[in-house]
């Protein structure tokens, strides 16, 4: 399972301040998005994910320069969520220097012309990102009767040409049941981004089939050191 680092962009700049020195007192404190970037990099993280904050709030990118400087500055995949809700977002997106993007699921979830005009430029780059808590399904504006379950559609998006998800848990502990359920309702890749705060739930997470778990406040604060990360994901 690959560890990929997340950093949450808000009016250009870190929402957390890292301090990869923090616990010996040296080094110099950051929240410029590329040095982050560049400091996990140097560690073997395989892609650097960004969370546009402005841009989810706007529905559009907001964050372009970031990316660019980012892109900039690291030979590594550039994940970018938040704000990518049609196809234009992803090309603007793509030229600023990103390689995936992650779109919200009601963006995607009852609009099958949206989906297939993002495929078709995006292709297997193309993440869906989705709370798989049913609790939280149900509260979508669904128009369709009786509302999807979470496995049923994964199926479904997977069906129509999507390879990768993102399931987020917004600081709740992922269920390694619903996990189960939904990693066997398609043949796609599938990351977790939060809820994940100790070395153990790598570990149970990696032992799930996960791809990849995307650490971001967890890493930044220190709480979980990034080689720590890894040698979990790896089992150890």
């Amino acid at each position: 399972m690959l560890v990929v680092p997340s950093i949450d962009v808000a009016e250009g700049r870190s929402r957390l301040v890292f301090w990869p020195g923090a616990s010996s007192g040296t080094g110099t404190p950051t929240d410029r998005p590329e040095r982050i970037a560049r400091h996990f990099v140097e560690l073997g993280a395989p892609a650097i994910h960004v969370v546009d904050l402005d841009g989810a709030r706007a529905g559009r990118p907001v964050a372009l320069e970031v990316v660019g400087r980012i892109a900039a500055e690291v030979a590594a995949p550039l994940q970018v969520a938040g704000g990518a809700d049609g196809v234009e977002q992803i090309r603007l997106l793509f030229a600023a220097g990103a390689t995936r993007v992650v779109m919200p699921l009601l963006a995607v979830a009852e609009n099958p012309g949206v989906l297939k005009e993002c495929l078709e430029v995006a292709g297997s780059w193309l993440a869906v990102g989705l709370d798989p808590r049913p609790e939280r399904l149900s509260e979508y504006p669904w128009r369709e009767r009786p509302v999807p379950t979470v496995p049923g559609l994964v199926a479904r998006l997977a069906d129509a040409g999507v390879q990768r998800f993102v399931l987020s848990h917004a600081g709740a502990e992922p269920d390694p049941a619903l996990l189960a359920s939904i990693l066997s309702a398609a043949d796609a890749e599938f990351a977790v981004a939060g809820g994940v705060s100790s070395l153990d739930g790598i570990r149970r997470l990696a032992g799930a089939g996960i791809a990849a778990v995307i650490l971001g406040e967890a890493l930044l604060s220190g709480s979980i050191e990034y080689q720590a990360a890894v040698a979990a994901a790896a089992g150890s």
